[in-house]
């Protein structure tokens, strides 16, 4: 049985992933609007292959045979999660879009995981998730961008979260036999072999200067290379789901860095929202140390 520190632990590492994860609006606002959005999601995801490659090196050897399945699903979900969150908020906006691609992981990852081990989460974690998820949405609808009702976004921004929650799922029977760094290569070099040449096909040529490839160079090693290793390490002591509602730890830190970095003014929806969200976490955490005691 995992002890309640253990399970803190891992909601520690979750929450840092989710903090890193916040940076990346800030960070590619800086981008060039000559880097295509596809490109970035693709050289990111290269970026953090090399990344997780050095770290590999490193890294002991369980000598557990790898699993090969779940890897090719976690890349393939990435990939996917990748382009079609990109291609739903240029269709939806970037309110609308967000607010459903991140709100809905959540509730995927619930229903999964409720389909894969026969019993539902907690009360208290559903609770917690939706009142996560609604704060999610308030914050991202009160900060405008604009909301456009098309049925193909939303269609997209759905599969987004469905895919996110897919991955989160599948790393976390990986990271049950490999170690993080490995689970991370596998992962991400699978996803990024289909992304590159995706991004080419979208995109167009890759049209990327000094500035851009500054960018690419965080996001890559800081808000995707670090942050997933910590997600993935967090995921080894708590469910599957939990992390991904652990996640909207990301607008929390996005709205703020909006707000002291940026200077953008926010409407009171927002602010409500940001409540609504810091709530709907406290919850969940305490629902998932309460189920490591049980």
């Amino acid at each position: 049985m995992r002890t309640s520190n253990t399970s803190a632990g891992g909601i520690a590492l979750v929450l840092a992933a989710a903090i890193l994860w916040g940076t990346t609006g800030t960070a590619q606002s800086f981008a060039p609007s000559t880097l295509s959005p596809y490109w970035v999601g693709a050289l990111r995801l290269a970026i953090a292959t090399a990344f997780f490659a050095l770290l590999a090196r490193r890294a002991p050897r369980r000598g557990a045979p790898w699993p090969w399945a779940a890897i090719a699903l976690g890349g393939a979900s990435v990939a996917i999660y990748n382009l079609s969150f990109f291609a739903g908020v240029r269709q939806s906006g970037v309110a609308l879009g967000t607010a459903i691609a991140i709100g809905s992981g959540p509730i995927w990852a619930g229903l999964l995981q409720t389909w894969q081990q026969r019993r539902l989460p907690p009360v208290a974690w559903w609770l917690g998730t939706l009142v996560g998820v609604a704060g999610g949405a308030a914050m991202a609808l009160g900060q405008g961008g604009g909301v456009h009702l098309a049925p193909g976004g939303v269609l997209l921004c759905l599969l987004a979260g469905l895919a996110y929650a897919v991955y989160a799922l599948a790393n976390k029977r990986i990271v049950a036999q490999l170690d993080p760094a490995r689970t991370n290569l596998a992962v991400f070099g699978s996803a990024a072999l289909l992304s590159v040449p995706a991004a080419w096909l979208i995109g167009g040529p890759l049209q990327a200067g000094a500035g851009a490839w500054t960018v690419v160079l965080f996001l890559g090693l800081v808000s995707t290379g670090v942050a997933y290793l910590l997600f993935t390490s967090g995921l080894r002591h708590i469910s599957g789901a939990t992390g991904v509602t652990l996640a909207l730890g990301e607008p929390v830190t996005a709205f703020l860095l909006a707000v002291l970095v940026v200077g953008e003014r926010q409407e009171w929806l927002a602010w409500l929202g940001l409540a609504g969200v810091l709530a709907g976490l406290l919850v969940v955490v305490w629902a998932e140390v309460r189920a490591q005691r049980g």
